[in-house]
């Protein structure tokens, strides 16, 4: 038997994608090799950019401030929060890196997104909690994910993304898991702040991480794309 080429397994099957989700391999490593196993059309190489002062060319995680950790509460140790090679952070400490840049309309607050989007539990194996395949073998079809900009309907965190984006854009969105960033601790059934995972296994998956008590990595990565932006009257689009 040979290898697959990337290291993940031994055989003559090809790679895919959820091999690479479900290896051992470090996130970082994760992180190069999905964009080579997704379609083409969809992801491309991107030049370097540096992220925290600290540019690609430094191989592995990069340590940053302290994973939020209700357990660790008012202590001065726990775990790092981890940023990646060639991914941008925001002060609000969400990461991105644009796999495609768009070519259409930018959203602005009132006006409607239409998303496509997947989700992994990227500080815990990288385990999908929302996927095409997820939906296609829960016997679905995988809706676009349609919301208010501005309205509080989605994570802060996508919500600061999709407003840099714009129609036709594609980008990977960490989220660490903070107060304010990603899913409030109030809301275990995603109703009031999405997006919700569209099967009950995907949306068992997010949660056994988001509300797991041990002291586990709550990270989470998303795959974007902005499908159409709707201003209002545009598409039976009415604000508010």
């Amino acid at each position: 038997q040979v290898c697959c080429g990337f290291g993940v397994h031994r055989g003559p099957a090809p790679c895919s994608s959820s091999m690479v989700l479900r290896s051992n391999l470090p996130r970082s490593r994760i992180l190069q090799l999905l964009p080579a196993l997704l379609p083409a059309a969809t992801w491309r190489p991107l030049p370097a950019i540096a992220v925290g002062g600290v540019s690609s060319g430094d191989q592995g995680q990069i340590a940053g401030d302290k994973a939020f950790q209700p357990g660790l509460a008012g202590k001065d140790y726990g775990k790092s929060e981890m940023s990646y090679d060639d991914f941008t952070k925001r002060p609000s400490g969400m990461a991105f890196k644009e796999a495609k840049p768009g070519n259409g309309k930018s959203p602005v607050a009132g006006d409607r997104v239409v998303l496509d989007w997947s989700g992994y539990t990227i500080g815990y194996f990288g385990r999908p909690f929302e996927t095409k395949k997820l939906v296609e073998l829960d016997g679905k079809d995988k809706a676009y994910l349609r919301f208010e900009l501005g309205k509080g309907a989605v994570l802060p965190a996508l919500e600061e993304a999709v407003a840099g984006m714009s129609e036709g854009g594609v980008w990977q969105v960490v989220v660490p898991y903070r107060p304010g960033l990603s899913y409030p601790d109030d809301d275990k059934d995603h109703e009031r702040v999405g997006p919700v995972p569209s099967t009950f296994s995907g949306q068992r998956a997010l949660n056994f991480v988001l509300y797991n008590k041990d002291l586990i990595d709550k990270t989470l990565l998303f795959n974007v794309k902005v499908i159409r932006v709707d201003r209002p009257g545009e598409n039976g689009w009415k604000k508010g």
